[in-house]
């Protein structure tokens, strides 16, 4: 691979270590005081919050609501400070998680005051809190708390990163997944999907296609294809739907399963608490035809909370035969039935038809990469998804959330799936249509208890998923337009095979909170795993003349069961909001998929032997917030990969030329162990407040996200292979961007570096069929804008800046084969209205 240059390094490395010189900020202090417990001790991590008194009501309330309340978190010592409070009356409250509710009143006249809280076990029911935490948002991102009682589930000791889309100034037209992941370390993202139609998001070695290697989610519950035997998301929520974005690394295995990348969860907006019904209208256009209309309603109508939304999106496409129609909506509604119990249905719909413009060649690539050389590709896709959660509150301590989750899809791919550097000719196309219909429930508890001095909390569950798959590859029609049939469907060329999976599966953490500073949480995740296949495949054989000489359909049926349970240990020391050092080790398991059972593409060939996956990953970091005006997250991993599976180059005799002439052929099997380490880092420091006013509602931050990886093969019995470096694992990933905030304009300009990449683990630099080859590196700039103002949103940028021309992606089969350009440089704009 080529060298990286040394400025570029030296460059990412300055910037993110000038983050990290941030200068402390002087306080003016309103109200301050401890929190301790009941012998004394302090009590970290408690929240203080004060509101006006005649917006709280009385002192004595115990259920109460707080939609705009200033907010601390005690430190190390227990200690809190509010700042620039107003003269007047207060509610002071004092909360930790397991701990009875603590309350004061106090009069601020001419001077500070102290109010400290000394807070006892919980023994009943905990009081109602709603608390909107300003100071999570200042950078537009934020992470998990360590218990989500809400979602019921432990993020303690865990990596994770919150996207919080609206406090961003990004394409969210397109869903620029480059801009509104920014901040996010480590990510490989894929940037072929010029309309943002499909995410893809990959780390830490594992690719990008479709998410695969995530668990993908959306509100808590599965959205891919088949989250166990074919775990692609063709669907992905319109970033103009989302309240944020979840992102869970390493030991996110034993709440999530069998995905090595860990948790990616889409959270939607709900309707607004205090009006019957709110409209939002947000109409977007840019560059090679794009349209976007995104309309959303939601609102409170006594015990019902709605939010639904429908999308229009459009595009020709910056390369011919690009063109793309879209249509999605989603409707949810929370039924508050009782005070203890909350349910919520949801349903969601996406279609679209996509012409594919195709792969192109490296040589192709260099002379114009605007080109297509097919004309007659096609791509279809329509999603169903079904969900139903409950929220139940057995007592003070201890809440209950079942989902229940189900899919009706389909996916059909259309076109000439042969090698790029061969032209078109015309005649039947290659047809792929899978169709998939599954359902499952993914039931939650979390408890808390005391334990020794502090709360302790435990998290048990079950997983049920069963899904279903059938899948069928043939000849399609000759023409050229989207027709979606075959010529033969009761014997297909290709295969017809039907592909049931079931997968149950019991998981546990705890959080033992030994002293208030340092956690313990343990986790053990157990799983039984059945895949099948159930159809058969056409050998067909033909000389040169197109004489057949074998034409014969084979049956094949399969069944794999097998069950196994990993392990996890996490560890966090809470210094201070500034300051925490967390660790984790989990083992981790990636059952093979459909692909690596049976597949009929070109010239891939399946080991009938494929294993599965195993490893385990390690986490060593830093985090923390200080006063708002400085976030950083530094992390070191360990991610072990034992029999990754992977697809080399092999040789053997042709049977076409009674053997007498060797054929090559691409071959998926268990390719090698790999060993990845690396460092991601993560740093915003809000210049303006720290240099010129603390107070000031303007806001100048700078941002640095690097990411330095070195990932190899061992142990590997394939030639060629052992001592390689790992594909699709770019050296350096780093982003670095600066935000003005000023009234309600927001700007955004962003530089995003990309070292060079293998996209094979035989690392060819370049192949005939440019399906194997290097990534060159690349560098890309970004400037977005949004002005705000009473009912209406102004929204503007360019993408690709210096309209670079490069790629991330080498496509094995659709949208290619081939290298796949991204977008060239485009314009957008959009206008909102709400009603």
């Amino acid at each position: 691979m080529t060298a990286i240059p040394r400025r570029i390094v030296i460059a990412a490395l300055a910037c993110l270590l000038g983050i990290l010189q941030t200068p402390a900020a002087a306080q003016s202090v309103s109200i301050f005081g401890t929190v301790t417990d009941e012998s004394g001790a302090p009590v970290p991590g408690a929240i203080v919050f004060a509101a006006d008194a005649a917006e709280t009501g009385s002192a004595a309330d115990s259920l109460f609501t707080v939609t705009d309340a200033r907010t601390q978190t005690t430190g190390s010592d227990g200690r809190y400070a509010i700042d620039d409070l107003a003269a007047g009356r207060y509610v002071v409250r004092a909360f930790f998680s397991g701990k009875q509710l603590a309350t004061q009143q106090v009069a601020i006249t001419d001077g500070d005051q102290r109010v400290d809280f000394t807070l006892t076990i919980l023994e009943d029911e905990l009081d109602e809190v709603t608390v909107r935490d300003e100071s999570s948002d200042a950078f537009g991102m934020t992470r998990l708390r360590a218990v989500d009682t809400e979602g019921a589930a432990i993020y303690e000791a865990k990596k994770n990163e919150v996207v919080l889309v609206d406090e961003m100034a990004a394409n969210l037209a397109t869903g620029n997944s480059r801009q509104i992941y920014s901040k996010v370390a480590g990510l490989n993202i894929w940037q072929s999907d010029a309309a943002g139609v499909q995410l893809g998001l990959g780390g830490r070695g594992l690719s990008p296609n479709r998410n695969s290697n995530f668990n993908t989610r959306q509100n808590g519950y599965d959205i891919a294809a088949d989250a166990l035997g074919y775990p692609e998301s063709y669907y992905t929520p319109p970033p103009q739907a989302l309240e944020r974005v979840e992102i869970v690394r390493g030991a996110s295995s034993l709440q999530y399963g069998t995905q090595f990348g860990g948790l990616v969860n889409f959270v939607f907006k709900n309707g607004p608490e205090d009006e019957p019904a709110q409209l939002a209208t947000t109409q977007s256009a840019g560059s090679f035809g794009l349209l976007n209309s995104f309309n959303s309603v939601g609102g409170t109508a006594g015990p019902a909370q709605y939010y639904g939304y429908y999308q229009y999106k459009r595009s020709d496409g910056w390369r011919p035969n690009a063109n793309l129609q879209q249509h999605q909506a989603h409707a949810s509604v929370d039924f508050e039935v009782t005070d203890k119990l909350t349910i919520r249905p949801e349903y969601t719909f996406m279609r679209y038809l996509a012409q594919q413009p195709g792969g192109l060649t490296d040589t192709q690539f260099d002379r114009d990469p605007s080109q297509s050389n097919r004309e007659r590709n096609w791509f279809r896709v329509n999603w169903n998804l079904f969900a139903l959660q409950a929220d139940y509150a057995l007592s003070g301590v201890t809440t209950l959330n079942t989902r229940f989750f189900g899919l009706v899809a389909g996916r059909d791919a259309l076109g000439n799936l042969q090698r790029i550097d061969r032209l078109d000719q015309g005649g039947p196309r290659d047809l792929l249509k899978d169709d998939f219909r599954n359902f499952g429930n993914e039931t939650r508890l979390i408890h808390r208890y005391p334990l020794r001095d502090g709360i302790s909390v435990l998290l048990a569950g079950t997983r049920y998923y069963q899904g279903f798959t059938h899948r069928r590859q043939g000849l399609g029609p000759a023409g050229d337009d989207p027709e979606f049939a075959y010529r033969t469907p009761d014997n297909l060329e290709g295969s017809d095979f039907d592909l049931p999976s079931r997968n149950m599966a019991v998981f546990a953490e705890n959080i033992f909170n030994i002293t208030p500073r340092f956690s313990l949480t343990p986790g053990v995740r157990f799983e039984y795993i059945r895949t099948q296949a159930d159809g058969y495949y056409r050998n067909l054989v033909e000389d040169l003349a197109g004489n057949t000489l074998v034409d014969e359909q084979i049956q094949e049926e399969r069944d794999r069961a097998r069950s196994f349970v990993f392990f996890g240990l996490g560890a966090s020391y809470k210094h201070s909001d500034a300051l925490e050092i967390y660790a984790n080790a989990s083992q981790n398991y990636r059952a093979i998929t459909f692909n690596d059972i049976r597949v009929s593409l070109g010239s891939l060939e399946v080991d009938p032997d494929l294993q599965d996956e195993r490893g385990y990953n390690l986490d060593l970091g830093m985090r923390g917030t200080l006063d708002r005006l400085f976030s950083y997250d530094a992390t070191l991993f360990h991610l072990a990969y034992k029999d990754r599976i992977g697809t080399v180059l092999r040789t053997e005799p042709n049977p076409r030329f009674n053997n007498l002439v060797d054929r090559t052929f691409r071959f998926r099997t268990n390719i090698a162990d790999a060993r990845i380490v690396g460092l991601e880092s993560f740093g915003e420091l809000d210049l303006y407040k720290a240099l010129v006013d603390r107070n000031s509602d303007t806001r100048l931050s700078v941002f640095s996200n690097v990411a330095l990886i070195s990932a190899t093969y061992t142990d590997s019995e394939e030639p060629g292979i052992e001592g390689n470096e790992v594909e699709l694992v770019p050296t350096v990933n780093a982003k670095t961007g600066l935000t003005l905030g000023l009234g309600g304009l927001e700007a955004t300009y962003q530089f995003t570096y990309v070292s060079d990449q293998f996209s094979d683990a035989s690392n060819a630099q370049r192949t005939p069929t440019a399906i194997e080859g290097i990534i060159p590196s690349y560098h890309v700039m970004d400037l977005s804008a949004k002005y705000s103002t009473g009912r209406y949103q102004l929204g503007a940028g360019v993408n690709n800046l210096t309209d670079e021309r490069y790629f991330t992606r080498r496509a094995t089969g659709y949208p290619g084969p081939g290298i796949i350009p991204a977008t060239a440089r485009n314009f957008y704009v959009s206008l909102g209205l709400t009603l």
